[in-house]
């Protein structure tokens, strides 16, 4: 087996796990990313197999709202259930006290929202993505409102981060999101409190939501290929 179809065949069994731990007569949050998307279809293939009965998803993105509609999931929203049972979703990195970055697909908003809301909120990501800190590996993302950019970014150097304005791969122009806004991508040396730094960004005019999750996830379901088996282990 290859590296990477050890990979590939990784992310499907972490996606797996944290599809098999969706109940029957649930409402589930369906996260955005490469290893959600497997999830995504295991959901679906449970269904399919009568295994899984009457789940009704609420997509995080553009992205997932395709895939649960490809792989028969029936969609809801926020205004038509007054709770969530579980979520599943990825990040980019993971600290020892479960904190996370999340933002890479551009779609930390509606993620924070949903994972937020579930009664439990399932992480799957490959051990490439633990971390002692946050933001060691990672930029973290900014959704701001298109004519705020310039005044978010001076206020984020203020604080002692290097703002970038994330541009588009395939696209002339920046990354727009979901929501019609632009992402600042941000690199600070030491994020010592989450917390507190998650407050602060979003207290600042023209900031819609930042890639940090604090105290959200329940349960890290890690991905990892040892000696060329893919192998799953929960924090």
């Amino acid at each position: 087996m290859s590296d990477t179809d050890a990979i590939t065949i990784m992310k499907q069994e972490v996606g797996r796990a944290a599809a098999q731990r969706v109940q029957s007569n649930t409402i589930v949050g369906l996260g955005t990313g490469s290893t959600t998307a497997y999830a995504i279809q295991f959901i679906g293939a449970r269904l399919k197999s009568g295994e899984l009965q009457n789940i009704k998803g609420i997509p995080t993105s553009f992205q997932a709202r395709v895939l649960a509609k490809k792989y028969g999931i029936p969609l809801t929203t926020l205004d038509e259930v007054d709770h969530i049972d579980i979520a599943i979703d990825g990040a980019d990195e993971v600290d020892p006290q479960k904190n996370l970055i999340k933002g890479g697909g551009a779609a930390h908003t509606q993620e924070k929202i949903v994972d937020s809301l579930a009664a439990q909120f399932i992480v799957v990501v490959d051990s490439g993505k633990l971390v002692d800190s946050l933001g060691s590996t990672f930029l973290l993302p900014v959704e701001v409102l298109p004519m705020a950019v310039t005044p978010v970014m001076k206020a984020i150097e203020a604080l002692g981060g290097k703002p970038e304005l994330r541009m588009g791969v395939k696209k002339a122009g920046p990354v727009v999101t979901d929501q019609g806004n632009l992402v600042v991508d941000v690199k600070f040396d030491r994020i010592e409190n989450p917390g507190e730094l998650e407050k602060t960004l979003n207290n600042l005019p023209g900031v819609l939501e930042n890639g940090l999750f604090v105290n959200v996830a329940d349960v890290i379901l890690v991905g990892e290929v040892i000696e060329g088996q893919p192998t799953v282990r929960e924090l």
